[in-house]
């Protein structure tokens, strides 16, 4: 008895001490710059310098789209499909909804395009280190290289698995802080996922961002 309970303890420390460090690895990943100009509670709004990204356009509802998309741009980055050196992973990977859904869900008050079906760009940001000129050339024309202009966006961070529920909800929050404050987005929202499917809900960062019209 004393045995197994020592085995089991021994097995729960070990488990537990693996998720740590694979926590401090996926978090210690580079991530984009930004100048903080505000902050309120678990809203922000940042200005972003100009980036880099590789981007996929899959279509479906949006956890299908994530799943689609993710596959091709990690081929790109490890060098699965092409020649020459992988490319550091980088956090966040971001979704973006595209097409007509996407502009009516603009000025609802409630996403509409997380819980339907439509066209998603998923995006890996490349590492700071990259001009767009620097980049490996694709393997095909599935995954793009271009360049996200310097923009203003009002940031909400939260944790958990993110289901439609839970993202709909935040962003309604968002929306609602933007409204109170007279700001005016430009564009529909992006979803960042800055955490691999293993970590726990709890340990998880997710983000909804609005870009801002103008120099909100």
């Amino acid at each position: 008895m004393k045995i197994a309970l020592i085995l089991v303890s021994s097995a729960l420390v070990l488990a537990v001490a693996g998720m740590l460090v694979f926590v401090y690895v996926v978090q210690n990943v580079e991530q984009p710059e930004y100048r903080l100009v505000t902050q309120d509670g678990d809203v922000e709004i940042r200005d972003y310098p100009q980036l880099v990204v590789a981007e996929v356009v899959r279509e479906g509802d949006r956890q299908r789209g994530l799943s689609a998309g993710f596959g091709p741009l990690a081929s790109y980055i490890f060098a699965k499909q092409r020649t020459g050196e992988g490319i550091a992973m980088t956090a966040p990977v971001q979704q973006q909804a595209l097409g007509a859904d996407a502009r009516i869900a603009m000025t609802a008050p409630v996403t509409q395009s997380a819980l339907g079906d439509t066209s998603w760009a998923v995006q890996f940001i490349m590492p700071s280190s990259y001009a767009i000129q620097d980049l490996p050339a694709p393997a095909s024309d599935d995954v793009r290289l271009r360049e996200v202009p310097a923009r203003r966006v009002a940031v909400i961070r939260f944790s958990g698995r993110t289901d439609d529920r839970l993202i709909a909800t935040q962003e309604q929050r968002l929306r609602a802080w933007l409204v109170e404050r007279d700001l005016a987005p430009a564009d529909v929202p992006i979803y960042a996922y800055y955490n691999d499917p293993f970590t726990p809900g709890f340990l998880r960062r997710n983000e909804v961002m609005i870009p801002l019209a103008g120099d909100a």
